[in-house]
């Protein structure tokens, strides 16, 4: 059985618009994409390199993510034809974009740590 969808060309539009922006934002919104995009900076960095920078990210976590990355065109995957292979990673333009948006999300967490810390204190007591 085939759904029609009622509506509009543009209703359709909007519907395919919200979806697609709630799947990336699904894949860039969690801590192993955030701290990648936040260690590349405007820095080109090898796989090791990434790894050593992000504490607690295993291999497995770190290719998914780097991965997930590129297919959404935050990052660039560059592989050069030597032995053994050297790949190296760095942000794309929407990436450095976005970029932006997570520094003040960083920025934000230091302004309130304090705050943060004691309203948890508080709480957990």
């Amino acid at each position: 059985m085939t759904k029609q969808l009622s509506g509009s060309p543009e209703d359709a539009d909007l519907r395919r618009a919200d979806s697609l922006a709630r799947e990336i934002f699904s894949d860039v919104a969690n801590k192993w994409a955030l701290l990648i995009i936040e260690s590349l900076g405007e820095r080109t960095l090898r796989f090791s390199e990434l790894r050593n920078e992000i504490e607690g990210v295993s291999h497995k976590m770190l290719t998914q993510n780097l991965r997930m990355l590129e297919r959404n065109g935050l990052i660039e995957r560059t592989v050069y034809p030597v032995v053994p292979p050297r790949v190296e990673y760095t942000l794309t333009e929407p990436g450095q974009a976005l970029r932006v948006t997570i520094d003040g999300l960083c920025d934000w967490t230091h302004r309130y740590l304090g705050h943060i810390e004691a309203s948890r204190h508080r709480f957990d007591a």
